[in-house]
């Protein structure tokens, strides 16, 4: 079941979270937290990441966007349940392997439930995921893909912080210690949800829609592009015997001029 390939796609979310989530803890806990020096490194992370191990898994690193492109059937249930157990055991091993380099047990950061926060981040995360949604839809190219995704990231978390800490990503949460539910879970998870599915039902053509997703992992095989290419190119047998008599007529025909 488990084939080389599949385990590198496992480590490729666990290692792309776990090293986003530890640049943003380094940067974060230096900078008190100031909400664009954050961001910045967390785009740039991405961008890096994305372009190392988007081949092997397709550099999500997010729980929301692997779950926003579930409920819009992109990625199969399976899928979606060992990227998201991968990338929130990413965050919690980055925020583990942080203590132990600055020798201190981090402080939660969360706070409480707030409904301004819940939209803002929700809002943060409606970014990225519209963003990945193109990029998925219409198949960028990787250098396109993790620029876009980097710049998405960064503008994502500048919008949430206007209400809350700015994280956008609830593996992240669970590494910087704001592990809040109606915050900072919820929030990306309801924005990755209705960004995905928006771009999908208003912006993507039916040939995008039809060609599927890029998981060919876990995924069922209607939801592969080679299923709906086998079922379009291949042709029908009514065509194949129409062209037997036709060939039956120019080989008499070329007996008659012959004679």
């Amino acid at each position: 079941m488990f084939g080389k390939r599949k385990v590198a796609a496992l480590v490729a979310e666990f290692l792309g979270t776990g090293i986003l989530t530890l640049l943003v803890l380094s940067v974060q806990r230096s900078t008190i937290g100031v909400p664009f020096f954050v961001a910045l490194i967390a785009g740039l992370t991405m961008t890096v990441m994305y372009f190392a191990l988007s081949g092997a898994s397709g550099g999500y690193f997010n729980p929301a966007i692997a779950i926003g492109f579930w409920t819009a059937r992109r990625l199969s249930t399976l899928t979606a349940i060992l990227f998201v157990a991968f990338e929130l055991l990413g965050g919690w091993a980055a925020y583990y392997l942080y203590g132990y380099f600055v020798h201190s047990k981090l402080t939660a950061i969360g706070g409480h439930y707030n409904g301004r926060t819940l939209a803002a981040e929700a809002v943060g995360a409606g970014i990225l995921a519209f963003v990945w949604a193109a990029v998925s839809y219409q198949k960028w190219t990787k250098p396109l893909a993790g620029s876009a995704l980097g710049i998405a990231t960064m503008v994502g978390m500048i919008s949430a912080a206007a209400a809350g800490i700015g994280i956008i990503n609830p593996a992240l949460a669970l590494g910087v210690n704001a592990w809040v539910w109606g915050t900072y879970v919820l929030g990306p998870v309801l924005g990755a949800v209705v960004g995905i599915n928006l771009y999908g039902l208003l912006f993507a053509t039916k040939e995008e829609v039809a060609a599927g997703g890029a998981d060919t992992l876990f995924a069922m095989p209607s939801m592969t592009s080679t299923s709906y290419t086998s079922q379009t190119v291949k042709p029908s047998d009514s065509a194949a015997k129409a062209k037997k008599p036709a060939a039956k007529k120019k080989s008499s025909a070329k007996k008659s001029s012959r004679k």
